[in-house]
């Protein structure tokens, strides 16, 4: 059953929930009393569609239903989930948990974009306290994982559970701080930063530019894939986290920060840090930026999926999970009718997939049936532990044909026909589409090898059985337009 989820608040961080409940499955229902809110989540909701769904190997759920509300009643009416994303002003959110509290479900989550305010602020004089907790994101929210949940004494241990596995659900990293503090815990370290760096401004020391240098060449990789205790550890060499403290401990003692000390926002600061920063980036638009912004992030958090470490270790638990509950995750005894192609692909083209002509790169064909390949490998038994018993799958000749383009974010399906199979041998058929528009096909002959001897051999028998399955259903099947087709041969 799709279930809904309540934006109230239509703005930067509010589109990014809207678009991440949205392209998770979830029905969303927007409030925003700006008359430029549906523009404005449209545009935050196109570039969400455009990254989003490649940062898996596998398809996310069908899209929702967005609407939008004239209402807070109309847009909480049936929600389980109600996301408050209004101006960080405290009569401001305590009127608006007013009003969503006349009509939501009881049983409905309320939770708090706030960046600053403490769930025991939020909670007083509410109707009923412990259904609002914060819960605050990072933009942007379709792409970022993390989450702080915020929460009180009012709020029930189940309650908290079960937001936990929610936000899991849908991609994200719930982080629980069980004590409430100001600012909560993320934001406090950029508070840090951001007052350390107006002073570099001020002082003449840096310019934005290079103090966006400092950070994105050096310490805010690190940072991205490791934190900062991790990346400390491995700093104190192989004496550890002992060495490190008691080697660089003293500094702390040093008069290097400004951290209690803010400069005075005047006039002439920020004029200098407005042109500095104009000087840096106000050949981009907004909408630019944000691209340039979700192509890098998406790079980097697939990268760390391929390393199954950090964000990517999250992206590679949610795809386990979504294979788990689709056809993706059957076996070859799971299909009735092994006469028909078995799908074996079903995934969004992600943006590093993509070329200067603006589609998909030749090369990322091949990786794509070679994912289908591996997927029906999987599927008659050749597994991870078949493979580890000794023997394996060698593929010992390709043939693409690449027959229309395809454009990042496209859904992509490959079905696989087996042309034959048995022993040693396998004969696998490709075919790629967009809905149904054929995309390219892949012929492709694979021989059975001893992972031991490196030579040929025959499949063990459970892998060779199921093979041959569908390799016998399969065979009345007219031969594939462009099966055997060499280089070059006319159509």
């Amino acid at each position: 059953m799709t279930q809904t989820a309540a934006i109230i608040g239509g703005g930067v961080i509010g589109g990014g929930w809207a678009a991440r409940f949205l392209l998770n499955g979830w029905d969303v229902q927007v409030f925003d009393p700006d008359p430029d809110a549906a523009r404005k989540v449209d545009e935050v909701l196109a570039n969400a569609r455009r990254s989003l769904p490649g940062l898996l190997d596998v398809a996310l759920p069908d899209e929702g239903r967005l609407s939008c509300h004239g209402s807070i009643a109309a847009a909480v009416d049936g929600a389980s989930w109600i996301q408050e994303s209004v101006p960080e002003r405290l009569d401001i959110k305590h009127a608006t948990f007013a009003e969503i509290q006349k009509t939501c479900l009881p049983q409905a989550v309320i939770g708090s974009s706030t960046s600053g305010f403490k769930p025991s602020q939020l909670q007083q004089g509410a109707a009923a306290p412990g259904q609002i907790m914060v819960c605050h994101p990072f933009n942007p929210v379709y792409l970022l994982p993390l989450v702080e949940v915020v929460t009180t004494a009012e709020t029930d241990a189940a309650v908290v559970k079960s937001v936990k596995r929610l936000l899991t659900g849908i991609g994200m990293y719930p982080l629980h701080l069980k004590k409430e503090i100001d600012a909560h815990v993320a934001d406090r370290f950029l508070e840090a930063v951001w007052r350390e760096a107006l002073w570099l401004v001020k002082d003449g020391i840096a310019t934005t530019e290079e103090i966006d240098d400092a950070i994105r060449y050096g310490f805010g990789i690190r940072w991205a894939q490791m934190g900062l205790f991790e990346t400390y550890r491995v700093a104190g060499g192989e004496a550890g986290m002992k060495h490190f403290m008691a080697q660089f401990g003293p500094a702390l003692k040093w008069p290097w920060t400004k951290l209690m000390d803010v400069p005075e926002f005047t006039d002439d600061l920020v004029d200098l840090i407005a042109g500095q920063s104009d000087a840096q980036s106000g050949h981009h638009s907004i909408r630019a930026l944000e691209r340039i912004r979700d192509n890098n992030l998406v790079a980097m958090m697939r990268a760390l999926k391929a390393q199954n470490w950090g964000a990517g270790a999250l992206l590679q638990a949610q795809e386990t999970d979504i294979r788990a509950r689709s056809v993706l995750g059957q076996r070859a005894d799971d299909i009735a009718d092994p006469s028909q192609p078995v799908l074996t692909i079903h995934r969004a083209v992600p943006l590093d997939w993509t070329d200067y002509n603006g589609h998909m790169n030749e090369a990322k064909y091949l990786q794509a049936f070679g994912d289908a390949t591996d997927r029906f490998m999987e599927l008659i038994g050749c597994d991870a532990a078949y493979i580890a018993s000794g023997g394996s799958y060698f593929t010992a000749e390709t043939h693409i044909r690449h027959v229309d383009e395809v454009h990042a974010g496209a859904i992509i399906d490959v079905r696989t026909r087996v042309l034959g199979g048995g022993g040693k041998k396998m004969h696998l058929w490709h075919e790629m589409y967009e809905g149904d528009r054929l995309l390219a096909t892949g012929e492709h002959f694979l021989l059975h090898v001893s992972l031991e001897t490196r030579r040929p051999s025959d499949a063990g028998p459970q892998v060779d059985a199921a093979l041959r399955r569908f390799a016998k259903a399969q065979a009345d099947h007219p031969k594939p337009e462009g099966a055997g087709r060499y280089v070059g041969a006319p159509r």
